[in-house]
């Protein structure tokens, strides 16, 4: 039975789709004017690791993940560079599509984009203005915030609060509204910008309407589960539940999650572009195994600040080695392997009362930090079988491939390295000269693997090989 936090409740609820056995979800992706930086990615992870699970729950998931693709950052980079928007756009959606490649995100089912939706869009608009929730103003449209009785709900703040935050902004566009709360849905063309025409006035949608638009375009006029950073609940998440709900009049998303930042430093700075205190993941997964960092990212609960370090990176490096090397192990007892005995028994009643701890810490609001230390458990269960004077084909066919499903939950993949006939016939001279006294040539050998990256492990069970990762 898995149990959700929910933003909206502030409490977790027990997990109730709106039509069985099927998800339909939305998690709100990049503006695509630079490359995501690991705090971006720490979301694209979180929300891939829950799909993932839901999907090993035996969900089938309608996960949609939209790129915003019409912005202020966008333009201004495009005139920065000499580009147009659509171009800038373009660019940084296909980077995005080779970082979360390299990270083991599954694509989405769809990536619905702003631009291919303008049509949509308008007709949203249109449909609030004529039920009274949205305005024209010199141009622009705005949302009467004061009219959604439930605003404020989401980010836990009441219409008072965000009336004194309100009434100390500033500029034009205050001058225009009605209420300093109200909120763009359409922003009048400036010159030189891209822009499409309406029949309130050319200009481009607001940031927060396109999301509404292409959820319940896409997924229907209400959803199981809408995600995307903790950052994002206030206001675009509000934002989205007032325009949606003004709509429709349903319910826009049933549970609403959000994932915690990643910071950095002394001070845990929360990362960002902003504040350009950012490391993107298109440079890291160039340095280092994209494994590592998929795993760094993901082995925290969601809801939890992930600190970023040397200390935390070289931590999940260490414990992913752990996990690597326990599979390898016991993979590598398949050479003597023999047909399961009595005793096979119990070794899988304790493997199976693991697998169930491990459903058990999931189902907890999506656990990966208690779910992952279930998986330190099996290691061990792994190396102690590994040691065994008899070990059964059946029995490591079994636990290896449920712990690769699990591995999967997480983004991870262990590939074996691929036979080497120069690297055995290397081994079994090592193993001649070992026998014949000839501890130079030994050396020797050994030397040379170390130079080539590849690690010797003499077992009971003989010598085995691989490649440091």
């Amino acid at each position: 039975m898995i149990q959700i936090y929910n933003t909206l409740t502030r409490q977790k609820e027990v997990f109730k789709p709106i039509e069985a056995g099927k998800v339909r979800m939305y998690v709100c992706g990049p503006t695509v004017y630079n490359y995501i930086h690991i705090g971006n990615g720490r979301s694209v992870v979180a929300f891939d690791t829950v799909r993932r699970y839901l999907e090993y729950r035996g969900y089938e998931v309608n996960y949609v993940l939209n790129f915003t693709d019409v912005d202020d950052k966008i333009i201004r980079t495009a005139k920065e560079v000499g580009k147009t928007a659509p171009e800038i756009a373009q660019k940084f959606i296909e980077a995005f599509n080779q970082d979360t490649a390299a990270l083991e995100v599954k694509p989405a089912c769809l990536n619905p984009k702003v631009m291919d939706h303008i049509p949509d869009i308008i007709a949203f608009i249109e449909a609030l203005i004529a039920k009274d929730y949205a305005y024209v103003s010199q141009g622009d449209v705005y949302y009467r915030t004061r009219k959604f009785e439930k605003y404020g709900q989401l980010s836990d703040q009441s219409i008072d609060e965000l009336e004194t935050g309100a009434s100390q902004r500033t500029g034009q566009e205050q001058q225009i509204k009605e209420d300093p709360l109200d909120f763009a849905l359409w922003k009048s063309a400036k010159a030189d910008e891209i822009s499409w025409e309406a029949p309130w006035g050319a200009g481009r949608p607001g940031w927060h309407i396109e999301c509404s638009v292409m959820a319940t375009k896409h997924l229907g006029e209400t959803i199981d589960i809408h995600g995307g950073g903790q950052d994002l609940e206030f206001p675009h998440h509000e934002n989205e539940i007032a325009q949606s709900e003004a709509k429709t009049g349903k319910t826009f998303a049933n549970y609403w999650m959000h994932n915690g930042f990643v910071t950095i430093g002394e001070d845990e700075e929360k990362m960002s572009k902003s504040l350009g205190n950012f490391v993107t993941v298109h440079e890291m997964v160039k340095e280092i195994d994209p494994q590592v960092l998929r795993f760094f990212l993901a082995t925290t609960h969601y809801r939890r600040p992930l600190r970023y370090s040397e200390t935390t990176f070289k931590e999940a490096e260490t414990n992913l080695n752990r996990l690597r090397i326990a599979y390898e192990n016991l993979d590598f007892r398949l050479k003597d392997s023999q047909k399961t005995t009595e005793q096979d028994a119990e070794r899988l009643s304790q493997w199976t009362q693991l697998m169930t701890q491990f459903t058990k810490e999931m189902d907890d609001d999506f656990n990966a930090a208690n779910g992952v230390t279930v998986l330190y458990e099996m290691a061990k269960w792994l190396n102690i079988y590994a040691q065994e004077t008899i070990v059964s084909s059946d029995v490591i066919a079994k636990v290896l491939e449920d712990f690769r499903e699990l591995l999967s939950i997480f983004g991870i993949y262990f590939q074996q390295d691929l036979v080497d006939d120069e690297v055995e016939a290397l081994i079994a001279e090592r193993n001649q000269a070992r026998a014949d006294r000839n501890f130079a040539r030994s050396d020797e050998i050994r030397d040379l693997f170390k130079e080539q990256g590849i690690v010797l492990e003499d077992t009971p069970q003989g010598t085995r090989w691989r490649r440091e990762k």
